[in-house]
């Protein structure tokens, strides 16, 4: 951190505290957020921070994007898929688009005129990435694509899609995927549901159908196709990271809601704090909290310096989620029937929690890759 991150810090801290987190239950009520707020977002600056000026972007590093999301998670608004749009979509563009590709894309995105998505699972294959059989198939001057995709988070909202696919549905694995972007208002492309989950309400999830949606050729994101699944894991480890930081935020969130609820509950006379038990959940959950800040700190100032390697990524998605799920639980236990209610924020933390552990590649997934590298 430096002045110019803590200055940053206090600008998110307020636009999540103040414009977001209030309408927080009418958001999960309607399970997607209002589409003024990515302008907000935008007017602020607070949208594709990393990216370079010249595309709209904040000119600044991944370390921008990272105090974005720690915010995010402090002011409990996790309804808003800013992190998604500008630290993920935004950098799959920006790596590897064409000039032209980015100069129509980026700066839309950089004032929230343009909300984005990725589409990558399918209803058959979760972390396989390899088995999609969504294809695009070149015709001409296009590609016609065919397919679906499922848990697509921002789906509902998204204008443009990263959709990966096969441009050679005859080849195996790996071979033949490409990625490619879809603008909603091709003919072909449909929203299916809006998908009910057990946590996460306000961001909507969505499945997407892509019947003979054309696209022209200008749309594949690469120089020739089959790039796909080498650009996905390339730019996995930071959306990895991503989930990295909203673990160890949540975790420290977690903790010091629980601090403050012992503090004040009583039970046979005195506070909650003052039971040995609580005091030994507690501290247990505070050492967890700063180990998960020390490793974290060290992935972001590795990543700063292109020095994060994939298995180490994995490492802090699995271990640090892992973490997030065990904290939330015993603190849950300590608020007692309470921490079982929906207006209780902890509660909130709990259903949001689990999903961690299955996103952006289940942790199964993530331990298979660091065990490759042993």
């Amino acid at each position: 951190m430096d002045k110019d991150l803590d200055a940053l810090a206090d600008l998110a801290r307020a636009f999540f505290e103040k414009e977001c987190a209030p309408h927080e239950p009418r958001w999960c009520a309607q399970q997607l957020v209002d589409r003024e707020i990515w302008r907000r977002a935008g007017e602020l600056g607070l949208l594709c921070m990393s990216l370079p000026e010249e595309y709209g972007g904040g000119g600044g590093t991944f370390a921008h994007d990272a105090v974005v999301s720690i915010e995010q998670v402090r002011a409990m608004a996790p309804s808003f898929g800013g992190m998604l749009h500008s630290g993920i979509v935004a950098h799959y563009l920006n790596a590897y688009g064409t000039e032209e590709q980015k100069q129509r894309w980026l700066p839309p995105m950089a004032t929230g005129d343009i909300i984005t998505a990725i589409a990558m699972t399918e209803p058959g294959t979760g972390s396989d990435l390899q088995s999609i059989t969504t294809s695009a198939v070149r015709d001409g001057d296009d590609y016609v694509i065919n397919g679906a995709k499922t848990f697509i988070s921002n789906g509902m909202l998204a204008d443009l899609v990263v959709v990966a696919a096969k441009t050679d549905p005859t080849a195996r694995g790996a071979e033949g995927v490409s990625l490619i972007a879809v603008e909603s208002t091709r003919d072909g492309f449909r929203r299916g549901r809006n998908l009910a989950k057990i946590g996460q309400h306000g961001q909507d999830t969505c499945e997407l159908f892509f019947d003979d949606v054309r696209v022209p050729a200008f749309n594949l994101i690469g120089d020739h196709e089959g790039q796909g699944f080498l650009q996905l894991m390339l730019q996995l480890p930071q959306e990895r990271l991503f989930l990295a930081i909203a673990a160890a935020a949540a975790i420290e969130k977690t903790v010091d809601l629980t601090l403050a609820y012992t503090r004040e509950r009583k039970a046979f006379g005195k506070p909650l704090l003052g039971f040995q038990n609580t005091q030994f959940v507690l501290a247990e959950c505070d050492t967890v909290k700063t180990i998960a800040w020390t490793f974290l700190d060290d992935c972001i100032v590795r990543h700063l310096d292109a020095a994060l390697d994939i298995p180490t990524a994995a490492k802090a998605k699995w271990w640090l989620t892992e973490q997030q799920c065990q904290v939330v639980d015993r603190c849950v236990q300590l608020f007692g029937g309470y921490g079982y209610m929906e207006e209780y924020p902890i509660a909130r933390l709990y259903a949001d929690a689990r999903v961690q552990k299955v996103y952006g590649g289940t942790n199964e997934i993530m331990k298979t890759i660091i065990a490759k590298s042993l």
